[in-house]
Parts: C-alpha cells; sequence; structure tokens
C-alpha cells in the first residue's frame, strides 16, 4: 500500500429499477434481488409500500418528494412536511460512501425523466449503475382494465403524455386512426378529450379513463370522446386530495374499449376492492390474506387473541426433558403457536430440530405443518382430510402393543383447547399428556380508526374462524355494522355470531380457512352477477351504508 496515496473510499452501486404501476406482483425477479441487497433505498412515495416490503430492515428508506416516515403516515400535501429537493444528490451522497443504493420509480425508468438525469449524475462521477426494468404505467394499466392494445388488424399505437404534449402531437393523432395511450391527470382528461377532438378525431370514438390502475381501488370508464366529462361528473369522480390523480386513457376505433366488458378480468374479480377483514396475526393470516387478495380483496389483519407463556412453566420443562429422554412414541401439533412454544423452549435449552428424531410428529394441518418444516421438522402425519382434530384422529393409527415400544403422546396446546383430540387418543389405546404451551388472551383493542371502520360500516366483509375470534373481535372493536358480510368457519362459530347479534352470510362448508375465503369468494360472485343481470351498478356492501358516497340503486 502506497502511504502517499489519497484515501477515497470506494465508490458504491446505484440500481434503478422500475417499480411498475403499483401492483407488488409486478416486481420482477431481478428488482427483488436487488432489494434485498440494497443498503439504501429511494423511492417515488407511490410505490414506496410495493418495494419496502423486500428491503432488510436495517435499510435505510427515502421517499422521492417527502421523508419516507411522512409518507407512511399519510402526509396529504408537501406543504405538511419538509421536502428533499434533488433527489440525484440523496443518490449519489448515498453512492459516494460506498453504499448498494437502490432508486424505485413508477414504472419503468427508461420512461422517467428524472431517473435519466440522476443515471447522467452518476456517469459523471464514475458511479457504476444499472436498469432494471419494469412495467410501463401506460402498457400495465390498459392491460390491468382489459383493453389489448394491439387488435388482429396490426393498428398502430402511439404513446402520448398529455401533460407534456405538443399541438403538432395532437394533429398526428387527431389526423389519423392510431391507438392512442393518453398519460393525463383526471382533472385535465376532459380537456384533453376536446383537444383530439379538434384536432381531427371524431366526438364518438371510444375511449376508457382507468384511475388507480393495477390496484385493488382501481376504476375504468368505458366513455367516447365526446361524453367523458359528463361520464366523470355523473360518476361523482372527486379530484385527489394530493393533487393530480393521474390516468391512463385508451382511445381509437380499433381499440377494444368496445369490447371491455368482455375483456375486464381484473375489475371483475369475485372480491374486487373489497376490504375484509381477518381476526388473526399477520403470521397466522399470510397464506389466508394472499387468497383473498387473488380474489381482488384487501385484507386487514386485527389481532383479536394474544399468545402468552402458561402460568406455570413446570408442566412444560418436564415434558421436553421428556421429549429428549424418550419418554413419548408422538408428538401432536395442533397449532402454529403451539410449534412456536415448543421451538422456544428447544432455543432455551439449547436444542434443534435433531431432538425430534425417533418421535413421530403429527400436524392438525397444512399451516401447522408448514411451520413445522420451517423449524426443520417434516411431519410424520397430516390429515388427509379436514384439517381439524377431528380429521387428525381420521388417521391417526391405534396403539399396538406390538409396533409401538412407547404408548404415550405428547400434546403442547393452548389453555382453552376442547377435549377432542385428546379423548379420541385414548380411545385409541394411547396415553396422553396434554400440557399448556401457550395461554390464549384478549388482544389489545385495535386503532380507533379501525374500530370506528368495524362499528360504522367500513368493512365488507369479516371472516370469523372461531367462536373465540366473535367474543374477542367484539370485545375489543365492537360488533361489526349490519352492511358488513359476515362469513363463519362453521355451525357453533356462527352460532356464536348470531348470539352476538350477528346475521352469518356465509358457512364454509368445511372447517378450512381457505374453503371458508373460497365461499366468500363465492358469494361475492353471486352478487356481482345478480347486480350485472338487475342492471344495477356492481358495488361494494359498504357503499350500501348511510352517507357512502355512491349507493346501489334498489
Amino acid at each position: 500500500m502506497n502511504p502517499t496515496a489519497p484515501n477515497h473510499p470506494a465508490l458504491g452501486h446505484v440500481t434503478f429499477l422500475g417499480a411498475g404501476p403499483g401492483d407488488p406482483g409486478l416486481l420482477t425477479l431481478r428488482a427483488v434481488e436487488a432489494l434485498a441487497a440494497a443498503d439504501v433505498l429511494i423511492a417515488d412515495p407511490p410505490v414506496l409500500d410495493v418495494v419496502r416490503a423486500h428491503v432488510r430492515a436495517n435499510v435505510s428508506v427515502e421517499s422521492h418528494g417527502m421523508p419516507a416516515q411522512a409518507v407512511a403516515d399519510g402526509a396529504s400535501n408537501t406543504a405538511e412536511v419538509p421536502v428533499l429537493r434533488g433527489t440525484a444528490n440523496l443518490v449519489m451522497g448515498a453512492a459516494r460512501s460506498g453504499k448498494r443504493v437502490v432508486r424505485a420509480v413508477v414504472g419503468d425508468p427508461g420512461l422517467d425523466g428524472n431517473a435519466a438525469d440522476e443515471m447522467l449524475a452518476c456517469a459523471a462521477e464514475g458511479v457504476t449503475f444499472e436498469v432494471v426494468p419494469g412495467v410501463a404505467n401506460a402498457v400495465g394499466v390498459p392491460a390491468y382494465a382489459g383493453v389489448p392494445l394491439h387488435d388482429a388488424s396490426g393498428a398502430d399505437v402511439r404513446f402520448l403524455d398529455a401533460r407534456s404534449a405538443t399541438d403538432r402531437c395532437w394533429a398526428e393523432v387527431g389526423s389519423s386512426e392510431v391507438t392512442a395511450v393518453v398519460t393525463a391527470t383526471l382533472e385535465t382528461i376532459a380537456a384533453t378529450a376536446n383537444e383530439l377532438i379538434s384536432a381531427g378525431r371524431k366526438p364518438d370514438t371510444p375511449m376508457t379513463v382507468t384511475v388507480a390502475g393495477t390496484t385493488t381501488r382501481q376504476r375504468t370508464w368505458s366513455v367516447t370522446l365526446g361524453s367523458v366529462a359528463q361520464a366523470l361528473k355523473a360518476a361523482k369522480v372527486l379530484p385527489s386530495p394530493n393533487g393530480a390523480q393521474p390516468v391512463i386513457a385508451v382511445v381509437g376505433e380499433r381499440s377494444a374499449a368496445a369490447q371491455r366488458d368482455q375483456l375486464s378480468w381484473f375489475e371483475s374479480k369475485p372480491l374486487f376492492g373489497w376490504n375484509v377483514l381477518v381476526p388473526r396475526t399477520k403470521e397466522q393470516a399470510a397464506s389466508l390474506s394472499d387468497q383473498l387478495r387473488s380474489y381482488g380483496a384487501v385484507p386487514s389483519e386485527v389481532p383479536t387473541i394474544a399468545v402468552e407463556p402458561p402460568r406455570t412453566p413446570q408442566q412444560m420443562e418436564r415434558a421436553v426433558k421428556g421429549l429428549v429422554t424418550g419418554r413419548y412414541e408422538w408428538i401432536a401439533f395442533t397449532s402454529v403457536n403451539a410449534v412456536k412454544a415448543v421451538r422456544e423452549k428447544f432455543e432455551e435449552y439449547g436444542l434443534d430440530a435433531r431432538a425430534f428424531a425417533g418421535i413421530k410428529v403429527a400436524a392438525v394441518g397444512e399451516q401447522t405443518a408448514k411451520s413445522l418444516v420451517d423449524f426443520g421438522v417434516k411431519p410424520d402425519l397430516v390429515p388427509s382430510g379436514e384439517q381439524s382434530a377431528a380429521g387428525l384422529l381420521e388417521d391417526w393409527p391405534p396403539y399396538d402393543p406390538v409396533f409401538d415400544p412407547i404408548d404415550r403422546v405428547f400434546l403442547p396446546r393452548a389453555d382453552i383447547a376442547t377435549e377432542t383430540l385428546v379423548a379420541g387418543l385414548i380411545e385409541l389405546g394411547w396415553e396422553v399428556d396434554d400440557v399448556t404451551a401457550y395461554r390464549t388472551v384478549r388482544a389489545s383493542p385495535p386503532p380507533a380508526e379501525t374500530r370506528e371502520a368495524i362499528k360504522g360500516g367500513g368493512f365488507d366483509a369479516v371472516l370469523f374462524t372461531s367462536s373465540s375470534t366473535v367474543r374477542n373481535l367484539v370485545g375489543i372493536a365492537g360488533k361489526p355494522h349490519n352492511v358488513t358480510v359476515i362469513a363463519c368457519i362453521g355451525p357453533a362459530t356462527a352460532k356464536t355470531a348470531e348470539e352476538h347479534g350477528l346475521r352469518v352470510d356465509v358457512m364454509s362448508p368445511e372447517p378450512s380457512v381457505h374453503k371458508l375465503a373460497a365461499a366468500l369468494a363465492d358469494f361475492g360472485a353471486a352478487r356481482r352477477d345478480a347486480a350485472v343481470e338487475a342492471g344495477d351498478p356492481v358495488t361494494r356492501p359498504s357503499e350500501r351504508r348511510p352517507g357512502s358516497r355512491r349507493r346501489a340503486r334498489s
């Protein structure tokens, strides 16, 4: 090493990343990889939540335009918070310190002028960078609106940003039959339509206008150039409180705007835009929430039960020691929380999954089995049918003194668990150590805003997965409004809901959370079909509550 050489830190690396129009599922695999490796994330506010979910917990996060915390807190305009100026300076400052920077933009970086300037700044200082393309708004939004841009004739498509269009652009588009994909704002789209008419397009030219494209807030209107202003006024579309609201419009005789009623796959999902309350923790509700999103819903997890250690831990300690010393032939897990409780006790004693060697392991269902696999344990028994204690007993082998050297089962459970499994195992000839591994207590009340939404009809549906979720939700947040669709996992849960004055609308055909979600989707699809057949607007249940801005016709 030359002691006289200047001590310059190594320059970092910048990834310019397209986050797409808004649907988190449109991030590319390369984008997710880049985000996972980032030291610093600098993101446009509309896609901050989309990309932040993929970075590490200790990553520095900035939002282009305002501090990330202000965006997270819902600041509605730049007058409320200090504005960050010069995003290129933020990017370069982080890169000069040797950090790996991800600069996330809406849509595609190649169509973002600010990103291009920031790339030039990197090039000028010798900072290496790469570009991860994203789904451009002008392409992704029409696809989600059910408006293919090309027909069989191969008609030309012209992309136009009305916010910066020149007179020459209007003349070219107006005097031709090309399909025009226009980026505009909700406040100016009517004026944009008039520009096209003045440039030569016929007022009856088909047109679609989409706001909040690719998100569950998406709305699309099929209109004409001459009727767009009246249609938006009739729909009582309000300007965004955050300023100009972007829209993507598709204009053209050869566009598929006229066939959108057959091609609208996204907005016609059975629960599109429904706010669904899931009274479970995020960990418990993960796969259920993913399933609801696949139906177009917006799930909100609200824990109604908190898990605490047992009041007297000695019983659990003795059972875990007995497991290690060969006291048990089987261990049966009836919940993810039971797996977590045993795992924590193992870690306390310095044990790992190898302690299960020689012991048969049973799991009550797929979610519990998955948590065991994450622990490093593959279950020997998972119900082939119903995922419940009854389903587990259907497949559980009876005790055989010839083949089973030990006749005892370790059953770590909640303090309020039913006796179904214990009684069934005893009937099959097994001795059972029924051990309280954790206690369930009522969770703390959710935020005031959530409580008001529950009581005021802000949720379209609620999924009750047990009688305790009914009792606890009513106890900590109040009774759901009568417009809210009530879905219950089984007769016992439905009976508890009715005892609390709730009307049960949906019943799962089987005691499975995924069958329950599917039953709610079937209910939503039937409701949508009935509205379409009657010629009524398709509305969400919450839009029928008193004071709702848009109501369904009676």
